[in-house]
């Protein structure tokens, strides 16, 4: 992926390559930019829960469809979900959350995103349960809003080191304002398909 230019941008770099042979052309031209881009990636995660210091160590994995970029930016859907490796001493999270990416497309390698997501998560409170108000909780199940950024750093054609951070609330839990708000941080790589022909990938 390139950043989209302004129209003038366009006409002079258009012009500049007018005399490359057309395989040059075609390496070099950014407005050869794929219309749709699939991506995968996974990631490791901490978590911290926001439930009395509770803390998790999860896994990450996801996908993105990327719409036709627009004056360097990219609208991307995306689909990912949570799972933790320990049960935690308090608490652990899982989730299934959708929503809105959009990157930005500062050059070939560097591409900070911020995002939106929304779904559905659940709250285990480890094997003795979790006591609040006269009640001991196991579970708890609830939608799950999650704004975030991060950053793709492409280090080849198709691979990217992914640095992501997520602001997390959920409601339906056991504290005094039924909310808890956690923090998801993770680190992984991104893998890109390349549906383009020539096999490049802007």
């Amino acid at each position: 992926m390139k950043q989209d230019r302004v129209v003038l941008t366009l006409a002079l770099l258009l012009a500049a390559m007018s005399s490359a042979s057309p395989a040059r052309a075609q390496r070099s031209n950014p407005t050869a930019a794929q219309p749709l881009q699939l991506s995968a990636f996974g990631a490791v995660a901490g978590v911290y829960t926001g439930l009395s210091e509770g803390k998790n160590f999860s896994l990450v994995a996801g996908v993105d469809l990327g719409l036709p970029p627009h004056l360097g930016m990219r609208p991307t859907l995306e689909l990912r979900g949570l799972y933790p490796v320990d049960n935690g001493v308090v608490d652990s999270q899982r989730d299934i959350l959708g929503g809105l990416k959009v990157d930005f497309l500062l050059n070939h390698r560097l591409h900070p995103y911020a995002d939106f997501l929304f779904g559905r998560g659940q709250m285990n409170y480890g094997s003795a349960g979790y006591y609040y108000k006269n009640y001991i909780y196991d579970l708890t199940t609830t939608y799950v809003y999650s704004p975030g950024a991060g950053l793709d750093f492409r280090i080849a054609d198709h691979l990217a080191i992914k640095v992501d951070g997520q602001f997390q609330r959920w409601s339906s839990a056991p504290t005094p304002s039924g909310n808890v708000y956690s923090k998801v941080g993770s680190l992984g790589l991104v893998y890109i398909f390349d549906f383009n022909r020539h096999g490049v990938i802007r």
